[in-house]
């Protein structure tokens, strides 16, 4: 049972309801962990502003998904590991083994790759980089530009990851076995 309830349209104030109303025609659903966050009207709004200014940014679709999957990992979020497994599978067709590397920050391309460990980097870190992993990130052709759009997209799914922690809101997508990142190993989900 979610902490914080789920709101709907019909039990939200206007303008809770206008903006999962909005989140509707974006997404085609009211995810639930959007349906909790709009009690805080503010919170979700600066959320999903966040989110679609960094659509507009150098990083593709794949390497955003990419990044909400790792932080989500790194963070032990069930619910945004199970979403973004989702929608990296069903929406960008990355194949379980490449979803499980990104878990791992792993990727079959070096500058993917580079962007996923810096990004594990900031998120292990709480922001502090040393000088070595910043300079293999570089070396790897990761620019200025993205390495701001990263820690972005870092406080972005770490926003989500640590109010799904909170709220507990019902986990509305097919949950996804937790992993050991370390280890490599699989482990039933909670």
């Amino acid at each position: 049972m979610p902490r914080i309830p789920q709101l709907t349209p019909d039990t939200a104030a206007p303008d809770q309801g206008e903006l999962l109303e909005a989140t509707r025609k974006q997404l085609g659903r009211i995810p639930n962990l959007y349906a909790s966050l709009a009690h805080g009207p503010a919170a979700l709004r600066g959320y999903l502003a966040l989110r679609d200014s960094l659509t507009g940014g150098v990083l593709g679709e794949r390497l955003r998904e990419q990044l909400a999957l790792l932080v989500a990992q790194e963070n032990n979020c069930l619910y945004c590991v199970s979403a973004h497994t989702l929608r990296g599978g069903r929406l960008l067709k990355m194949t379980e083994d490449e979803l499980l590397a990104t878990r791992r920050a792993e990727d079959a391309d070096p500058h993917a790759r580079a962007v996923l460990q810096i990004a594990a980097d900031v998120v292990r870190g709480r922001g502090r980089v040393d000088e070595n992993q910043l300079a293999l990130a570089r070396k790897a052709g990761v620019t200025d530009e993205e390495l701001a759009e990263i820690v972005a997209h870092v406080a972005l799914n770490t926003l989500s990851n640590y109010f799904n922690h909170v709220a507990e809101p019902d986990l509305d997508f097919p949950a996804v076995a937790s992993m050991d990142v370390t280890a490599g190993d699989a482990e039933a989900a909670r």
